[in-house]
């Protein structure tokens, strides 16, 4: 087929994208980061509007938010302002699927600009049955529109520079605009100022080794520009950015510091156990990204290995080289860094495009180079087969198609328990609308939600329903009517053993048979009156409540913890034993529990049995620090 009738097969394949991903974003949840960028968008807007009078978006303890230039959020919240747009995470997710599709367009055009047409309708067709990109494209206003920045930054700058009409005005215009760009949401960007010279060092190498003259003149005039597009688009990245603002060259540094070395850690599930996110395995990218991207595209990336030689020759050799070094690199620094890792491989989305191009080139260059009709056929029929799984979970799991296992993890069901699934809290706004529903059909108005993380934008229209954020396991210590529990820090041996959800669960939202979110209806307060009456110091009424409890909701770990305090309270050492015990039948994780029968067997000089708690205390979690503590003095005990 011609390049001219793939050029119009491209365009119209790109034209239909748009007009899908764009209705798609209509139905994404609200992630719990778009909770807290949108909210810190809010104090940028505020800083501008006051002409840097209100600076709560320098006052930002907890979230960091501060180092972040977040411009595509700010860009966002500036036009909800200005369009007064009320439905603003409707718009924000149409405003994140814009991204995500120009993320696909440019990667489609550097894949021509390689390759041909061929390899842009390949392009698109990878990213199509790409769930994890798919998924966060709808919801992501940070690490979509950051890929955007680094692809763009990496496919301009080759171009700049390797390209035959080399120092083109429109092409530095590109340049600053996508260095700038990536820069403004990230400091990471600062990297594409590097790659920028990098990319100019090699193509002077280049022309070296092909003994072409090199034309000084030339290379200090591009030089020049390089400076230029270097300094424009440092200086244009924080036009958005009032942490940056207030000293533009200690503070973006700064900032690029933090993000390597995030100070916030967190827990999460990988390889069937619960890790800190500061102490992953060096291969914890890598394994994310081998188990969530489509064998479609490994399959791509295996081919490109395969006719890596031919490609080498018959295309523009160094560029692939450097495309190639672009994703390489980031990933080893991140290893020898040991940098704070989670969410699967969501901060290295920005990967994702130079990953399809490769695949892309590499199916290209297999069709090209099988001449017999049915080796194309094969090729084309196992391209397909190996689409299937990730299409029919995106169709089967919509809108939650980021949370897709391939056959590698066993799918999503062979990775529940074993890995990270709704990490970003996505299920809470379905299983909100649920709630609303089920709360109008029952003619309630007045109610108290609780959920493990904000949902008081999808209850905004329901005055009489006050919301909540509870941890799950204290759910029993708060006071709420209704709860809305996400998947997200459940232990893997609760999620393996199906003990979560509760059993009397009155809604569960799923992808497969995997449950990711519970909606609870609260069957007695006695569990809550248990608690206040023991912090009051009324161990006798937390008892009696504690067992009232127990006779309706028996599979809270929380409720046997605290009923346990109590009767240790109340000298009932023996029965605060049993029923902390029966704690670790439901969740044999359960730290403070662990800590409890620890600490109760060391005073009652059971020396061994004490040891042996704290160590599997520490086993769970290593940051347990009372528990090296009290180890400690046993151990020293024994030695004197």
């Amino acid at each position: 087929m011609s390049q001219k009738s793939l050029k119009y097969i491209f365009i119209s394949v790109a034209a239909i994208l748009l007009v899908m991903m764009a209705y798609s974003s209509r139905f994404a949840g609200i992630s719990c980061d778009e909770v807290l960028h949108y909210g810190h968008s809010e104090a940028v807007f505020d800083f501008f509007a006051s002409g840097g009078t209100d600076r709560s978006a320098l006052h930002t303890p907890d979230s960091h938010l501060k180092y972040y230039g977040q411009s595509y959020d700010n860009i966002a919240t500036i036009l909800i302002h200005w369009l007064r747009i009320d439905d603003v995470y409707r718009f924000r997710h149409m405003m994140s699927a814009l991204a995500g599709w120009i993320v696909i367009l440019l990667t489609a055009l550097f894949a021509i600009w390689l390759s041909g047409y061929g390899s842009g309708l390949m392009v698109l067709f990878l990213f199509t049955v790409s769930p994890t990109f798919m998924g966060h494209a709808m919801n992501n206003l940070k690490d979509v529109p950051f890929a955007l920045g680094y692809a763009a930054s990496i496919f301009f700058s080759l171009k700049f520079i390797f390209s035959e009409k080399r120092n083109s005005f429109g092409g530095a215009i590109l340049l600053i605009i996508s260095i700038a760009f990536a820069l403004s949401i990230r400091a990471t960007g600062l990297l594409l100022i590097c790659y920028l010279f990098f990319f100019f060092i090699m193509s002077l190498i280049y022309t070296i080794l092909q003994k072409e003259r090199t034309g000084g003149k030339e290379q200090w005039k591009t030089l020049v520009v390089l400076l230029f597009v270097t300094v424009a688009a440092y200086f244009m990245s924080i036009l958005l950015w009032p942490y940056a603002l207030q000293d533009p060259m200690r503070n973006v540094i700064g900032s690029y510091h933090v993000m390597a070395h995030f100070p916030s850690t967190f827990r999460q599930i990988f390889e069937g156990k619960v890790m800190w996110s500061d102490h992953m395995p060096w291969y914890y990218i890598p394994k994310s990204m081998a188990l969530t991207i489509p064998l479609a595209v490994t399959g791509g990336i295996v081919l490109f290995l395969i006719f890596m030689r031919s490609i080498f020759q018959a295309r523009r050799a160094v560029l692939y080289g450097l495309a190639v070094f672009t994703i390489i690199f980031p990933l080893v620094f991140v290893m020898i860094e040991k940098s704070n890792l989670y969410s699967s491989w969501r901060q290295f989305l920005f990967l994702y495009p130079l990953i399809i191009l490769l695949a892309a080139e590499g199916y290209s260059r297999a069709f090209e180079l099988l001449k017999l009709r049915i080796l194309k056929t094969l090729l084309a029929v196992m391209l397909l087969i190996l689409s299937f799984h990730p299409v029919r979970f995106m169709v089967r799991n919509f809108p939650y198609s980021y949370i897709y296992y391939n056959q590698l993890a066993g799918g999503i069901n062979g990775a529940h328990g074993n890995y990270e699934t709704d990490y970003y809290y996505t299920a809470r706004t379905e299983a909100s609308e649920w709630l609303i529903n089920h709360l109008s059909e029952r003619n309630i108005d007045s109610a108290l939600v609780a959920s493990t993380f904000s949902v008081e934008w999808q209850f905004r229209s329901l005055p009489g329903i006050l919301t909540s954020s509870i941890r799950n396991e204290e759910r029993s210590m708060n006071g709420w009517d209704y709860a809305i529990i996400t998947n997200r820090y459940i232990s893997p041996f609760m999620l393996k053993n199906k003990k979560w959800p509760p059993d009397d669960a009155i809604h569960i939202v799923y992808a497969d048979s995997v449950p990711l979110c519970a909606v609870l209806e609260r069957k007695t307060r006695d569990d809550y009156s248990g608690y206040m009456a023991l912090e009051e110091g009324r161990n006798a009424d937390a008892i009696k409540m504690f067992r009232d409890a127990l006779k309706i909701v028996n599979d809270d770990e929380m409720i046997f913890y605290n009923f346990a305090r109590a009767l240790q309270n109340d000298r009932q050492y023996a029965q605060a034993d049993s029923v902390l015990k029966r704690a670790l039948e439901i969740n044999p994780d359960f730290e403070i529990a662990l800590m409890y029968l620890g600490n109760i067997a060391k005073f009652q000089g059971n020396l061994d049995i004490a040891a042996d708690y704290y160590r599997k205390l520490l086993g769970i979690n290593p940051r347990y620090y009372d528990a090296y503590v009290e180890l400690e003095e046993i151990i020293a005990g024994k030695d004197k």
